[in-house]
């Protein structure tokens, strides 16, 4: 029988189907065959043990799962022209497009990774560390960031943002799956597109991870910052 794991444990797939719900309900009394009594209306996170398994590749460049507990795999635009699009590969955790962003690239351009937040995050890619640290996101909210440049395709970049308290530094050598990079993700104090597709309340964080070319000049969008 296929089973699922969510936060509230193991459940086959009939009973997720017929209760969409955490706890003892009257679907999984009445396969026992006791009496039925009130049902649960609060939904299971739906999650996946991943063990880091590959979830996306461009090119030569294979990416695993961030973290071992993931929910979603939810791709988008880039705001990067040299961004590489990124193809799904079986292991992927529930896989989805969000909605177009108004920009001039691809819809695979990057990816955000729906993880635990009491999970670490380890490098979705082996290589070395070009630069990493803390930047301003959205002109206003502290975060952190790692660049590595894959050992699959030298010259690209991997850059993972939403990531809480780093751990690796330039010429720091990193392993897909292996290597921790950050403690924890990032929450952002803010709602994220992908926060629109989640499994239950409240949203876990995601980490942005897209495949860059730097080698294709980016044209700037948007005002900046002030």
């Amino acid at each position: 029988m296929l089973r699922f794991r969510t936060t509230c444990g193991l459940f086959s797939m009939a009973v997720l189907l017929a209760t969409g719900a955490c706890g003892t309900t009257d679907a999984v009394r009445a396969t026992a065959g006791e009496p039925a009594t009130s049902t649960s209306t609060t939904p299971p996170r739906v999650v996946s043990e991943t063990a880091w398994t590959p979830f996306a590749a461009s090119g030569p460049v294979t990416l695993t799962h961030p973290s071992s507990r993931v929910e979603r795999v939810a791709f988008h635009q880039s705001g990067h022209d040299g961004a590489r699009q990124l193809a799904a590969l079986p292991g992927a955790v529930a896989p989805t497009t969000l909605e177009d962003r108004k920009r001039d690239t691809g819809p695979h351009g990057a990816v955000d990774v729906v993880v635990d937040p009491a999970t670490e995050i380890r490098s979705p890619v082996t290589g070395r560390v070009k630069r990493a640290g803390r930047y301003v996101l959205y002109c206003t909210h502290s975060d952190d960031y790692v660049v590595i440049e894959p050992d699959d395709r030298p010259g690209w970049e991997v850059k993972i943002l939403h990531i809480d308290g780093v751990r690796v530094r330039a010429g720091n050598r990193v392993v897909a799956g292996q290597t921790v990079i950050a403690p924890r993700a990032t929450q952002l104090p803010f709602e994220s597109q992908v926060d629109k597709v989640r499994t239950a309340d409240p949203a876990w964080p995601h980490v942005h991870i897209e495949v860059v070319d730097p080698s294709i000049p980016d044209r700037p969008t948007g005002p900046g910052c002030p």
